[in-house]
């Protein structure tokens, strides 16, 4: 079976880790995959060198990117459309928004016997005005109509995109994201070298946050939090890890709360394993979110986590068990969990096994193989 992939870009994150592992992993199931994307923009780093590891090199469209472009988007559309007709798959997946219109389009247009379609997330919250979520919503419901199978990373992603009527009439799924978290589970070794880096003493309490630097994070919440804990633990420290458009905006509001010497920028960084081996919690203050990747791989390394109850996080998180959920948008509850986790090593040290052990169990890499390979059986390819 041939499969055509598209994402509109590789950009470090969950989405393009899961385009790649199922594009390399689908082959000992015999599906032959053209994965398909587009450019990243600025800063947002990409995922190309795991791409090359696991022998996967794509296809790229230049003109397929995150922003609306139209005479971009038009040439994107017809490239697509072409590839398409060319490569005549049996499945065409499309992975994000725009890869999800126009991909969607160009295999329906082309008359592919099985489209599907992952919302990895969804832009009808925190991303744009009302009357153009609308319009996206309205987009959306069209696209469901021409797509065979719909797949969301999470049952509340799920119910969130079909209460506003997407995929009422359309077979969709839940496929909870899969990633290979062999390297965080086997992290415990490195614990003390990211200290040492840092000129930090083995006692010195880190929590961190690992993100795209993009509005929608809204690291700001995470930062006035830092603060919050700052004045009750003074020897605590704090890092921001990722990087984008917002870094010095965030680096100038960490001056102004009187933190900057308590908070690291550490930009973009392959070692996450050696980073979370020596994290006491990890935060993430989204204001919308598909499945947090970072929450996922901290609780594989055995870090008790905090995060925002928006879109997929409670599915991740085991409230009061793996870590803490709290309400969206609001520091002083983020501050409290992370106090509380800070202040009580037994706590930690429970949270850290129950994190592990439902990381491991629920968001494996040949989980989400096995359930993508039977989504493709029983549509019948």
């Amino acid at each position: 079976m041939k499969i055509v992939r598209i994402i509109a870009r590789l950009n470090v994150g969950g989405p393009a880790i899961h385009v790649v592992l199922l594009s390399a992993r689908l082959r000992g199931k015999g599906y032959e995959t053209i994965l398909v994307k587009g450019t990243e923009a600025g800063p947002e780093g990409n995922m190309l060198d795991f791409a090359r590891e696991l022998d996967v090199h794509p296809v790229v469209v230049p003109q397929l990117g995150r922003e609306i472009r139209w005479w971009d988007d038009v040439v994107a559309f017809w490239k697509l459309l072409a590839l398409i007709r060319r490569e005549r798959p049996d499945i065409v997946h499309t992975h994000t928004a725009k890869a999800g219109m126009l991909g969607r389009v160009a295999a329906w247009l082309a008359g592919v016997p099985l489209v599907v379609h992952t919302f990895h997330g969804h832009v009808f919250q925190g991303y744009f005005s009302p009357g153009r979520t609308r319009l996206f919503v309205a987009i959306e419901r069209w696209l469901a109509g021409r797509t065979h199978r719909l797949v969301a990373v999470s049952a509340r992603v799920r119910e969130e995109i079909v209460a506003r009527g997407v995929g009422r009439t359309v077979p969709f799924h839940v496929v909870p994201v899969g990633l290979d978290l062999r390297r965080f589970a086997d992290c415990d070794p490195q614990r003390g070298e990211l200290r040492s880096e840092l000129g930090l003493s083995a006692g010195t309490p880190l929590v961190g946050i690992v993100a795209r630097l993009v509005p929608i994070k809204r690291h700001e919440v995470f930062l006035a939090a830092a603060a919050a804990v700052a004045s009750r633990l003074p020897t605590c420290r704090f890092l921001v890890v990722g990087d984008g458009e917002r870094r010095a905006a965030l680096e100038g509001i960490a001056r102004e709360l009187g933190i900057a010497d308590h908070v690291r920028f550490l930009g973009w960084r392959r070692d996450l394993d050696r980073i979370y081996a020596d994290l006491d919690v990890a935060v993430l203050t989204s204001a919308n979110e598909g499945s947090p990747v970072s929450l996922i791989e901290a609780m594989a390394s055995g870090v008790p986590v905090v995060g925002s109850r928006v879109g997929g996080v409670p599915d991740v998180i085991d409230h009061g068990t793996t870590g803490f959920i709290v309400s969206p948008g609001d520091a002083a509850p983020v501050a409290a969990a992370v106090l509380r986790l800070l202040d009580d090593a037994e706590l930690r040290r429970k949270m850290s096994a129950a994190a592990r052990e439902r990381a491991l169990r629920l968001y494996g890499a040949e989980r989400l193989v096995a359930d993508i390979a039977a989504l493709y059986r029983e549509a019948g390819c």
